[in-house]
């Protein structure tokens, strides 16, 4: 069993510039992921093992990163109950838009928590996949309230 609660899969490793965000927060909130490649259209058997698999090793969130077409997520979602989150990549013709209404327009009875395109989305996916373990684990729950507090700290309140 793996001791990674996050598993950070992506179309393709041109996806890694912005999916490596999304381990900025985990590493910041000290929670243990691991990154791979998992094609929904050009690796389909890995994917479909992976999902098999996920549960039995210790997987608790899936964050999935995808462009274009970006049925990644959605299909990850389809095959396991372990939430997903979906981060839209930038694409070159359509600026990621194609990728969030992909994600974004999951028929009902298959969730996915969609995040913004890009760079926000990434780093707030490894954010959201901190607070839902942290529902369940009291430490994380404390440097996650630390975090957001030192965040708020860090707002001046006057301009200068």
């Amino acid at each position: 069993m793996s001791n990674a609660p996050v598993k950070i899969i992506m179309g393709s490793r041109s996806d890694w510039p912005i999916m490596k965000l999304a381990t900025q927060a985990l590493e910041e909130l000290g929670v243990a992921f691991e990154t791979a490649v998992v094609s929904a259209h050009r690796t389909p058997g890995r994917l479909y093992d992976f999902c098999k698999n996920a549960e039995d090793t210790g997987i608790q969130v899936i964050i999935a990163g995808a462009g274009g077409s970006a049925h990644l997520a959605g299909m990850a979602a389809a095959m396991t109950w372990i939430p997903v989150i979906a981060v839209p990549i930038p694409s070159r013709y359509l600026k990621g838009m194609d990728s969030l209404m992909s994600m974004v327009q999951m028929p009902k009875g298959v969730a996915v928590a969609t995040q913004a395109i890009g760079e926000a989305g990434a780093f707030n996916s490894g954010l959201l996949a901190s607070q839902m373990l942290a529902i369940s684990d009291e430490a994380l729950r404390t440097r996650l309230k630390a975090w957001r507090q030192k965040q708020t700290d860090n707002v001046a309140e006057e301009v200068e």
